[in-house]
Protein backbone atom coordinates (compact mmCIF):
# COMPACT_ATOMS: atom_id res chain seq x y z
CA UNK A 1 0.00 0.00 0.00
CA UNK A 2 1.41 3.39 -0.94
CA UNK A 3 1.21 6.47 1.26
CA UNK A 4 -2.08 8.32 0.94
CA UNK A 5 -2.29 11.52 3.04
CA UNK A 6 -6.10 11.27 2.99
CA UNK A 7 -6.05 8.04 5.03
CA UNK A 8 -2.57 7.96 6.58
CA UNK A 9 -2.45 10.50 9.37
CA UNK A 10 0.81 10.27 11.31
CA UNK A 11 1.02 12.27 14.47
CA UNK A 12 4.50 13.44 15.39
CA UNK A 13 5.72 12.10 18.72
CA UNK A 14 8.35 14.83 18.97
CA UNK A 15 8.03 17.18 21.92
CA UNK A 16 6.94 20.61 20.77
CA UNK A 17 9.62 23.17 21.51
CA UNK A 18 12.28 20.58 22.45
CA UNK A 19 15.67 21.16 20.86
CA UNK A 20 16.74 17.73 19.57
CA UNK A 21 20.23 19.07 18.88
CA UNK A 22 20.88 18.97 22.65
CA UNK A 23 22.98 16.18 24.08
CA UNK A 24 20.87 13.43 25.57
CA UNK A 25 19.59 9.90 25.26
CA UNK A 26 17.50 9.22 22.17
CA UNK A 27 15.39 6.19 21.27
CA UNK A 28 15.61 5.65 17.51
CA UNK A 29 13.44 3.53 15.23
CA UNK A 30 14.40 3.04 11.58
CA UNK A 31 11.96 1.24 9.29
CA UNK A 32 12.56 -0.39 5.92
CA UNK A 33 10.82 1.11 2.90
CA UNK A 34 7.30 -0.30 2.70
CA UNK A 35 8.13 -2.40 5.78
CA UNK A 36 9.92 -4.98 3.64
CA UNK A 37 11.56 -7.81 5.58
CA UNK A 38 15.10 -6.92 4.52
CA UNK A 39 17.01 -7.80 7.70
CA UNK A 40 15.88 -11.41 8.25
CA UNK A 41 12.87 -13.40 9.42
CA UNK A 42 11.30 -14.69 12.59
CA UNK A 43 11.63 -18.48 12.81
CA UNK A 44 10.31 -20.40 15.82
CA UNK A 45 9.98 -17.14 17.74
CA UNK A 46 13.62 -16.15 17.12
CA UNK A 47 15.00 -13.44 14.85
CA UNK A 48 17.19 -15.01 12.16
CA UNK A 49 19.39 -12.25 10.76
CA UNK A 50 20.28 -12.49 7.07
CA UNK A 51 23.33 -10.99 5.30
CA UNK A 52 21.76 -7.52 5.04
CA UNK A 53 20.76 -7.65 8.70
CA UNK A 54 24.34 -8.55 9.64
CA UNK A 55 25.64 -5.56 7.66
CA UNK A 56 23.16 -3.25 9.42
CA UNK A 57 24.13 -4.65 12.82
CA UNK A 58 27.85 -4.23 12.09
CA UNK A 59 27.39 -0.66 10.86
CA UNK A 60 25.28 0.24 13.91
CA UNK A 61 28.08 -0.96 16.20
CA UNK A 62 30.61 1.22 14.33
CA UNK A 63 28.72 4.51 14.84
CA UNK A 64 30.89 5.56 17.84
CA UNK A 65 34.04 5.00 15.76
CA UNK A 66 32.83 7.68 13.36
CA UNK A 67 31.32 10.22 15.76
CA UNK A 68 33.27 11.45 18.81
CA UNK A 69 30.30 12.44 20.94
CA UNK A 70 28.06 9.40 20.38
CA UNK A 71 27.71 6.26 22.50
CA UNK A 72 25.35 3.35 21.94
CA UNK A 73 23.16 1.53 24.41
CA UNK A 74 20.65 -1.22 23.60
CA UNK A 75 19.92 -2.21 20.00
CA UNK A 76 17.54 -4.73 18.46
CA UNK A 77 17.08 -5.73 14.85
CA UNK A 78 13.69 -6.90 13.59
CA UNK A 79 12.84 -8.18 10.08
CA UNK A 80 11.61 -4.78 8.86
CA UNK A 81 12.99 -2.25 11.35
CA UNK A 82 15.48 -1.59 14.11
CA UNK A 83 15.34 0.05 17.51
CA UNK A 84 18.34 1.55 19.23
CA UNK A 85 19.34 3.97 21.94
CA UNK A 86 21.90 6.63 21.04
CA UNK A 87 23.56 8.76 23.71
CA UNK A 88 25.00 12.08 22.57
CA UNK A 89 27.21 14.23 24.75
CA UNK A 90 29.10 17.47 24.56
CA UNK A 91 32.64 17.10 23.30
CA UNK A 92 35.50 19.49 24.05
CA UNK A 93 34.04 21.80 21.41
CA UNK A 94 30.40 22.84 21.37
CA UNK A 95 28.70 20.08 19.43
CA UNK A 96 25.20 18.86 18.92
CA UNK A 97 23.16 16.27 17.11
CA UNK A 98 22.93 18.72 14.21
CA UNK A 99 26.72 18.85 13.85
CA UNK A 100 27.94 15.54 15.27
CA UNK A 101 31.70 15.60 14.83
CA UNK A 102 33.12 12.85 12.66
CA UNK A 103 36.29 11.25 14.01
CA UNK A 104 39.40 12.99 12.70
CA UNK A 105 37.62 16.24 11.86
Amino acid sequence: MSYNPEIHHRRSIRLKGYNYTNSGIYFVTICCHQRQHLFGNIENGQMKINAIGQIVSNLWQKIPQHFLNVELDEFILMPDHLHGIIITSESTEKSSLANIRPVGK
